[in-house]
């Protein structure tokens, strides 16, 4: 990169001039590159431990005059290629003009400027990157690159100098933390170590302190330990490893990698050394903590936040605490937990004035909203600011649109002065009659005359007032007092003061009129719903009458939600659940439906109206509950893990006998996924999900610890699962709730786990009491600390179950070893991701959850190409990407660009696994289509112009008498081959006649069917001469650097010159006309032919060398040959004879045998190895005379030349080196490992050679 032209004193010092002119000098740093000796060895450790090399890069160019001894810096570099493209520049641009001035001053202002001009024009060019990136961070993401190999794709996050301790000997180095990678390198005294872990594979991250690290972060994976410890700022560090491993997770759970917010606000002033990137993840933490701390929108963005004070009417002081302000929202938090949230929509604020300072009062600044509550903040450090940002959020705000849904949020609250409906019974004649269409009931939705538009369930079915005690009457009129005391007091609505006092009327009970209001408030529903007005209408009227699976799964358990409750025993229930859950799943299809979505949304129909209800569930799903209702129910299992190390904290005594019985991942499930809603009565868990909306999911991990506790001893002395399960089922089932005004509803889970006794009864709101006060320790910020932990160890747990699955399931197909099996899917896998990383998105790189597990992981044609070119044992050198791209088409058989993990194992198991007939049976598919592109086969025919010009192309229109006599001496050959094929296929019945024939008929008949849907070699199509000529080129190739390859290439020519001649013998026969040729004819003929054969009778005999495919001679006959003569003939050149004047070697020239020094005695090809992708002119065929009627194709490729599967496979069985070279066995380990490397070790490839440091 140019830089801005810097004075450099001693321009040798520590640097070696390389290149140099009058006024230029190339330079590279001591102890990059080869040599140095001992300063270069010094130099590198020092650019390593003290980082020089992120502020001076390893090359640089020097700008000089002859008449001064100071030198300006123009240009560095952090690779050769870089700087020499800069020094290139120079001399082809500037020399000559500066040869041109006398004055040196004028020179170097020369040359400044037009660095400075440079510098320039790129920054103009990339002004977005330039100013977001600073230099220095810019040259360590180069450097990072280059040391690791990483593409421009891989963004650099931040790097830290720090220590690994490899052993006991602490390597000093730089820790690179990258979006998908951590990597470490350092070089200390020759030494060099460079680590590269991908984030998704690891298991464990810890910050810790021991007597050997004192403070130092433990990376766990599947394979390795990895401590890192003397960081300067190590909670900085250790939070940024969290989160990058957090995003690799959630791409392994939802294959949602890291984009980067291209929406987020620029700093108001330049950051020193923080990247885009790093900005963009601690913008991206606070924005969570934001979220989830007020219960906003997941697409709001926190704008900034400063310290301040909330003056408080309700105990008339000023707290301290942080104003946050985002797009939409101002939000207020106090120093002290608990003493006072505050959330003003902007939508709800009418004005906002700056007061007049005093000293008390210092900077105060006072909201007002519509509903007539005015805020007062003060101690604002920069408040003009801050007015100025909120009147550009508010300008943005839709004040219209909010006001008309805020009028129609205000009925559905059920105040007084709205009209109320008629209850209605069961039998009402509003009700929706099953038969209904899906029409009728889209159309009575939407003009509101389904009741339960407007009103929750349980004002429809109302209880009988009589039915129920005056006490409890009481008891929920002194509810509705308080809160109505607290509304006057605290506020109501969005902008209530939410404090403690607020929590203790929540933990006393919500009133049942007050419930959905609250609800809706607490969890943020309220701001989605307000925000979004018609959004529920617009997706019931979309997902009507749509069928999918989520739907077929409502269907099956829609009467199973509270039947028990009278709500839900007819279709005007049964209706709205369906309607809720159906738009939902259509709103959010990755999620679409899971169990207990239907028992939490019926429970919370009793209370709101339908649009109510589907935003509450929309802030279970998505914000408080996340991953809750996925297909693998991760959020809950994660939550059950927290639980269970709470349980081993809190209840040690407990906690191994609770895992010894395997209870808690039984019990926790049902309790996390219904809000204990399924294992308690209806009238007390509404009490526990009460407090969630308010707490969230501390208040369940709390009331389930206090539940262990009370029955510790219970438990302590139980046997086995059951007895235990039974224990606490009894134990819930008689939690009860002696306030609540409505009658009790059957509990199903009572009728099986009634005793003997009489059960002792539990109050509810004694339980919460109790688990407050006993396990009040639990904050929020340190479960979500635990979830991130459980979260690596969860997704890795799921990892592993789903590759066993996909194990198991491809395992009775292919002949691989399990293990093996799990290996190549974690290759297999890692090419996936790899997709996500540095990909283009595409198919390959989208993983459907909803899939199977075996179709999750699928890879394109360029990542197939990669791993068949790093595990394939056909390795063809450049021939490789080739026959990679015939194998991905064999394997993709729906044609969808894409393969699974089965489909490549498949392909890998057949290069691996089976005996010979297998392998070639593979082989011959990869040259048939589709495997080979029509484009392959015709570029067959260019293969033609690398044989010499015949003097006569003409091919006889009759067939003569030799050419019977070659029919049968190709006959005999056929019987030959067709012999050892029957050889070899009477063993195998044999090995199968002796396997036991006590099958069962039903056993028989699937083995039948099984059997028939096996591939014979009778089915396998002809190959064409085009193809042929393909399948030729790839074993040619394949045999190179065999140890045995001049063996396997005689065998190959042989083989390849005898089915060249089977082919065009039965193509005559296949085109003989059916009338007899005349005596005299045929025996003309043959009087001609035995003239022409005389001459050249002893040539074409003793011959055996022929171009590949065609040699175009004299048309000769081959007269009277028989197979075994031409055996004998190839086994004597096999043996190493033949060198007489028919030889190879004396086929060629006297300078041609000096020059190859590589052609032996008996070699078909020479040594070098064909990489081509057509056969080269030193290719050999041996078997087939020189003036051979098969070399008769002239330029093009004969169409109607064809041969079968078995006379390939027969032909293939006659030579002994080819049987071996298939039939050998390869293990696959080693080249999964090398895939698999972590940590790897670069010498040769590395800047510094250590061979050389040493010198």
């Amino acid at each position: 990169m140019w830089l801005a032209p810097e004075e450099v004193l001693l321009a040798n010092a520590l640097w070696v001039t390389e290149r140099a002119n009058p006024f230029f000098l190339l330079q590279r740093r001591r102890g990059h590159g080869k040599g140095g000796g001992l300063t270069g060895l010094l130099v590198g450790t020092l650019d390593v431990v003290l980082d020089s090399s992120a502020r001076v890069a390893p090359y640089r160019i020097l700008h000089q005059t002859l008449d001064s001894q100071i030198y300006w810096a123009v240009a560095c570099g952090s690779s050769r290629k870089e700087i020499t493209e800069h020094w290139e520049w120079l001399e082809n641009n500037l020399l000559q003009t500066l040869a041109i001035f006398d004055n040196t001053e004028d020179i170097t202002t020369f040359v400044k400027g037009k660095i400075h001009g440079i510098i320039a024009e790129e920054n103009k060019n990339q002004q977005p990157q330039g100013d977001e990136d600073p230099g220095k961070f810019k040259e360590a993401e180069l450097k990072m690159r280059k040391q690791f190999g990483m593409p421009e794709e891989e963004k650099l996050v931040n790097y830290y100098s720090c220590s690994y301790w490899k052993g006991r000997v602490p390597r000093q180095g730089w820790l690179y933390l990258t979006v998908n990678h951590l990597c470490f390198y350092s070089f200390l005294l020759g030494k060099e170590v460079t680590l590269i872990v991908q984030w998704v594979d690891v298991t464990q991250l810890e910050k810790n302190a021991t007597l050997l690290f004192p403070e130092c972060i433990k990376v766990s994976t599947r394979d390795s330990e990895l401590y890192f410890s003397m960081f300067l700022n190590i909670s900085e560090t250790f939070k940024l490893m969290e989160q990058l491993a957090n995003i690799a997770m959630r791409q392994l759970l939802d294959n949602k990698g890291f984009v980067e917010d291209m929406l987020l606000p620029k700093p108001s002033r330049p950051l020193k050394n923080i990247s885009a990137l790093k900005r963009d993840l601690d913008a991206r933490a606070k924005n969570e903590w934001y979220h989830a701390t007020f219960r906003l929108p997941k697409d709001e963005r926190l704008d900034g936040h400063t310290d301040c004070t909330l003056w408080t009417p309700f105990n008339k002081i000023h707290i301290l605490g942080q104003m946050f302000v985002s797009n939409n929202y101002i939000c207020f938090a106090s120093k002290a937990e608990e003493a006072c949230h505050l959330i003003i929509p902007l939508r709800e604020v009418t004005i906002v004035e700056k007061a007049d300072s005093s000293s008390v009062l210092p900077s105060p600044l006072s909201i007002s909203t519509k509903s007539k509550m005015t805020f007062l903040f003060a101690n604002l450090k920069d408040r003009d600011f801050l007015v100025q940002r909120i009147s550009d959020f508010l300008q943005r705000t839709s004040s219209k649109k909010s006001c008309s849904n805020d009028g129609a949020r205000k009925k559905s609250f059920g105040s007084p002065t709205c009209e109320e409906t008629p209850e209605q019974s069961p039998s009402s004649p509003l009700e929706i009659s099953p038969a209904s269409s899906f029409n009728n009931q889209l159309a009575n939705f939407c003009a509101d005359k389904v009741p339960t538009v407007s009103k929750g369930l349980l004002k429809l079915f109302g209880t009988n007032s009589k039915n129920i005690s005056e006490s409890r009457q009481a008891k929920e009129k002194m509810k509705e007092e308080s809160w109505n005391i607290h509304f006057f007091e605290y506020g109501r609505g969005m902008c209530m003061y939410r404090t403690a006092k607020t929590r203790e009327l929540v933990l006393k009970g919500i009133p049942e009129n007050l419930r959905g209001e609250l609800w809706l408030l607490f969890s943020g529903a309220w701001n989605e719903m307000v925000t979004h007005s018609g959004y529920y209408a617009e997706l019931v009227e979309q997902s009507m009458g749509k069928y999918s699976l989520a739907t077929e799964e409502i269907e099956r358990d829609l009467h199973r939600s509270m039947p028990e409750h009278p709500a839900f025993q007819n279709e005007l229930g049964i209706a709205a659940l369906r309607r809720v859950l159906t738009a939902y799943a259509f709103r959010n299809p990755t999620i679409g439906y899971c169990q207990a979505m239907n028992i939490v949304t019926s429970v919370l129909l009793l209370y709101c109206n339908e649009e109510e209800a589907f935003w509450l569930l929309v802030a279970l799903c998505e914000r408080m509950l996340p991953d809750y209702y996925n297909t693998r129910v991760v959020g809950a299992l994660i939550d059950q893990g927290i639980f269970e190390e709470l349980t081993r904290d809190c209840l040690p005594l407990l906690s191994e006998k609770m895992q010894d019985l395997g209870v808690i991942s039984s019990i926790s499930l049902s309790w996390f996924l219904t809000l204990f809603l399924s294992v308690m009565p209806f009238e007390s868990a509404v009490v526990i999900v009460d407090c969630f909306f308010y707490e969230g999911i501390k208040v369940i991990l709390q009331v389930s610890l206090s539940i262990l506790d009370a029955n510790m001893e219970t438990l302590l002395n139980c046997c086995d699962e059951g007895e235990a399960m039974t224990v606490l089922g009894r134990y819930l089932d008689n939690v009860v709730n002696q306030h609540s005004v409505s009658p009790p509803i059957p509990h199903l889970h009572a009728l099986l786990t009634s005793g003997d006794e009489p059960p002792v009864q539990i109050d509810i709101f004694e339980l919460i009491k109790t688990a407050y006060e006993k396990f009040d320790h639990l904050k929020a910020d340190d479960i979500e600390q635990m979830r991130f932990k459980q979260r690596l160890k969860v997704i890795h747990s799921l990892e592993d179950t789903a590759k066993r699955s996909v194990v198991r399931a491809v395992s009775g197909d292919i002949s691989f070893s399990m293990q093996e099996l799990e290996d190549l899917y974690v290759v297999f896998k890692a090419k996936h991701l790899m997709s996500c990383y540095w990909g283009n998105h595409t198919a390959a790189s989208q993983r459907d959850q909803s899939l199977p597990y075996l179709e999750q992981y699928r890879i394109n044609i360029e990542q197939f190409r990669e791993l068949f070119a790093a595990l394939t044992p056909w390795s063809c050198g450049l021939h490789t990407p080739v026959l990679a791209e015939r194998m991905f088409r064999l394997l993709d058989e729906n044609k969808d660009a894409l393969i699974n993990f089965k489909e490549f194992a498949t392909g890998m198991s057949g290069m691996y696994h089976g005996d010979l007939t297998e392998k070639l049976k593979l082989l011959y598919k990869l040259h048939l289509p589709p495997a080979l592109s029509p484009e392959e086969a015709e570029s067959a025919l260019e293969a033609t112009n690398y044989f010499k010009d015949g003097n006569t192309t003409e091919v006889f229109p009759f067939v003569s008498e030799l050419d019977f006599f070659l029919q049968c001496d190709s006959k005999e050959a056929a019987v030959q081959a067709d012999k050892a094929l029957k050889e070899r296929n009477f063993k195998e019945q044999e090995e199968k006649s002796t396997s036991p024939q006590d099958y069962r008929y039903h056993l028989q008949l699937w083995a039948k069917e099984k059997d028939s849907k096996k591939e014979t070699i009778k089915d396998f199509p002809k190959m064409s001469q085009e193809q042929f000529i393909e399948l030729c080129k790839t074993l040619y190739n394949m045999f190179s650097e065999d140890p045995v390859e001049q063996e396997l290439y005689h065998a190959i020519a042989t083989v390849a010159s005898l089915l060249l001649r089977i082919g065009e013998v039965g193509k005559k026969f296949s085109h003989q006309s059916p009338k007899k040729v005349d005596d005299s004819k045929a025996n003309s003929s043959q009087e001609v032919a035995s003239e022409e054969e005389s001459p050249t009778s002893e040539q074409s005999q003793n011959s055996t060398v022929e171009r590949y495919p065609h040699v175009n001679s004299e048309d000769k006959g081959f007269g009277d040959i028989h197979l075994e003569k031409h055996h004998q003939e190839n086994q004597i050149l096999m043996d190493g004879g033949g060198e007489g004047p028919g030889s190879p070697i004396q086929m060629l020239s006297d300078d041609e045998t000096k020059d190859d020094m590589s052609m032996s005695s008996y070699s078909m090809v020479s040594t070098g190895s064909l990489q081509c992708e057509d056969i080269a002119d030193d290719t050999v065929l041996v078997g087939c005379e020189a003036g051979s009627s098969v070399a008769r194709y002239g330029s093009t490729i004969d169409t109607d030349w064809s041969i079968s599967f078995e006379q390939v496979l027969a032909s293939m069985l006659t030579e002994t080196a080819l049987v071996n070279y298939f039939e050998k066995k390869i293990d696959i380990t080693q080249k999964i490992k090398e895939q698999k490397k972590v940590e790897r070790q670069y010498s040769s490839n590395s800047d510094y050679e250590l061979s050389s440091v040493s010198g």
